[in-house]
């Protein structure tokens, strides 16, 4: 009995270990990165959700805390700038803001008022002038998009019976515009491989009609 009573304590121990082990919270941005977004609103919103733009700027990052500067501009012109804390690991997440990075479908991160959330989807879609890869998944009536490499919020759309918000990334410092589907590094590094090559070719043509003559 006390043999199977020990194997009993020892394989409960075990799955408790295993239940409440807690996944590692990647943060993926740093301080300096920051991000722009356009939004609309259809119907009548309440105070303070009319809102057309706002850029996110990350003041300082330690740990899974991240300090954050707000500004938000209303349909009225007013500005209103704010200094917000996340913490990634306690679920404090503003308007789902920054989540940990390099999620993928099936993981859940954890939001103070929604609970677990779960990764839905995974696609590539073009923000900011990149082609990313992103992430998704639907909290209340909201559905939200985030950047997988950096965990930062990339499209959110909200609908609710008198309004609805959809909000889109248009700038960032956190990656860089595509050109012709190319990162700027690699298609200016091919366009001067292009002017070399030309630039040889020609010298060699130039050098067999010299000949020639």
């Amino acid at each position: 009995m006390n043999i199977k009573l020990c194997f009993l304590v020892t394989l409960l121990t075990l799955s408790f270990a295993v239940n409440t082990t807690v996944a590692e919270i990647r943060v993926g941005v740093k301080k300096g990165d920051w991000i722009e977004y356009r939004a609309a609103f259809t119907g009548t919103p309440p105070a303070g959700h009319e809102v057309t733009w706002a850029r996110t700027e990350v003041l300082d990052v330690q740990g899974t805390v991240i300090n954050l500067q707000v500004t938000t501009k209303f349909s009225n012109g007013t500005l209103w700038n704010e200094t917000i804390t996340l913490n990634l690991a306690t679920g404090q997440l503003g308007d789902e803001f920054i989540i940990p990075s390099n999620l993928n479908v099936g993981d859940a991160f954890f939001d103070k008022y929604h609970g677990n959330v779960t990764i839905s989807k995974i696609e590539e879609k073009t923000y900011s002038g990149a082609v990313r890869k992103v992430i998704s998944a639907t909290a209340a009536q909201s559905t939200y998009y985030w950047d997988q490499a950096t965990g930062v919020l990339v499209e959110g759309i909200s609908e609710f019976p008198e309004y609805t918000i959809h909000s889109i990334a248009e700038k960032t410092n956190m990656w860089q515009p595509q050109i012709f589907s190319v990162e700027p590094t690699v298609f200016y590094t091919l366009t001067i491989l292009v002017v070399i090559l030309m630039i040889a070719a020609l010298a060699i043509l130039t050098m067999q009609r010299k000949k020639k003559h």
